[in-house]
């Protein structure tokens, strides 16, 4: 008898138990009311979701506050959003009170938007930059990641991701490349500081046993000073930093760690393999199981980078049609302890409802992620995110912006 996939079986995070080992990762959408509220779309998209039975489900980059944010209609979690997170976390509990739910919680740093918010750095990188922060702006700054965890507390929420990758400020703070000459840069125990005192400071203050605490990592930036370089100049890959940093996380209070690497709007592929160079996934696995070395059994890995195997219909070369799969990868890793879970963001896109599918057989009616990335050409151009391969309105929202853009070039030739 062919044994159970590994993805489907319990997995213990802290004091709470995952029902399977399937979570959906943090993916931005771009569809919150103009106060950082969820609106009806962003119900719709986290209904489906939670619909489908993922073990966990991780809510998108929430921005702790809304005067440096990447997105325009970018969700927020201050005290005037309090009472409208309590109520949507209150019906998703209704539609499935199994499955985990953290929020990721964020401050964009450089990526911040300068059309409608203030863009701040740590140290100008190249085609970047922003107003210098401050120690003082730090430690404001600081003060808000972890009142936004109490808030998620209080509305509800299992837990948090203290979002510590993919070129947002708690990824900047850490680089290499930070070798600026203040309380949060140029030595190692200076840029960690932050996140040090972050996961120290939430853990003692929200003070509840059963509440998850972690963070997004990305294990290497794959750019010069990035974080996992040798240096501030070094293209060098030294992943010393980063375990030493998944290390001090876990000794502050960590359950988990979710596995990343790349920042995307640096190094996009590296974030999320895409058809061009699907081979970066295996990377991931290296970096995950890199993690899981270094960790105690008990502190969770999730490992990223999934959605590009699909259905095994990919562009990697040298296996086996029936070895190059989204299931055979999840159960193969998790297994041979390359990681604990297998996070999934575009595929989410494609289809919210792929964990119940897989576990009740029904590969056949999947939607499978195409790797297209037109999901993330929407995040960009700040529109209301989703599938253009199998969700209409989003097919003929791109084809209508492009269009638009095409008649602008046409007028100025």
């Amino acid at each position: 008898m062919k044994p159970k996939n590994a993805l489907f079986e319990p997995v213990k995070i802290g004091n709470l138990t995952s029902p399977n080992r399937l979570m959906i990762n943090a993916m931005e959408c771009c569809d919150s009311d103009e106060y950082g509220n969820p609106t009806e779309k962003t119900y719709e998209r986290y209904t489906r979701l939670f619909e489908g039975q993922a073990g966990l489900v991780d809510l998108e980059a929430i921005t702790v506050t809304y005067d440096s944010r990447g997105r325009k209609m970018q969700l927020s979690i201050e005290p005037h959003n309090e009472k409208a997170l309590e109520k949507f976390v209150s019906e998703l509990r209704k539609v499935n009170d199994k499955t985990i739910f953290i929020f990721q919680l964020t401050h964009s740093g450089e990526l911040s938007h300068p059309d409608f918010s203030r863009r701040v750095c740590v140290k100008p990188l190249p085609g970047f930059g922003g107003d210098l922060l401050s120690e003082e702006e730090v430690d404001e700054i600081l003060e808000k990641f972890v009142l936004a965890a109490k808030i998620c507390h209080n509305v509800g929420g299992n837990g948090v991701d203290l979002k510590l990758s993919h070129g947002y400020l708690g990824s900047q703070l850490l680089r290499p490349y930070n070798d600026r000459q203040w309380k949060y840069g140029g030595s190692w125990e200076n840029r960690s500081r932050f996140a040090f005192e972050l996961i120290e400071r939430v853990v003692k203050e929200v003070n509840d046993p059963d509440f998850l605490v972690g963070s997004k990592v990305s294990v290497w930036e794959g750019f010069p000073g990035g974080c996992g370089s040798a240096s501030p100049t070094s293209s060098v890959m030294d992943l010393t930093e980063s375990i030493d940093l998944v290390k001090g996380l876990e000794e502050r209070g960590a359950h988990y760690i979710l596995q990343s690497a790349g920042s995307p709007s640096i190094t996009l592929a590296l974030s999320q393999p895409d058809k061009k160079i699907p081979d970066y996934a295996y990377l991931h696995h290296t970096f995950s199981k890199t993690l899981k070395e270094n960790l105690k059994p008990e502190t969770i890995v999730m490992g990223s980078a999934y959605s590009i195997f699909r259905d095994g219909k990919n562009n990697l070369q040298a296996v086996k049609p029936e070895e190059n799969t989204l299931l055979y990868w999840g159960d193969k890793n998790i297994r041979e302890g390359v990681c604990d879970i297998v996070a999934l963001g575009r595929q989410s896109f494609s289809d919210p409802y792929i964990p119940i599918k897989l576990m009740e057989g029904r590969e056949d009616e999947i939607k499978w992620c195409t790797a297209c990335d037109n999901c993330i050409e929407l995040l960009i151009r700040q529109q209301n995110v989703g599938c253009t391969t199998y969700n209409r309105p989003y097919t003929e929202a791109l084809r209508k912006i492009r269009q638009e853009e095409g008649k602008l070039k046409a007028k100025r030739t």
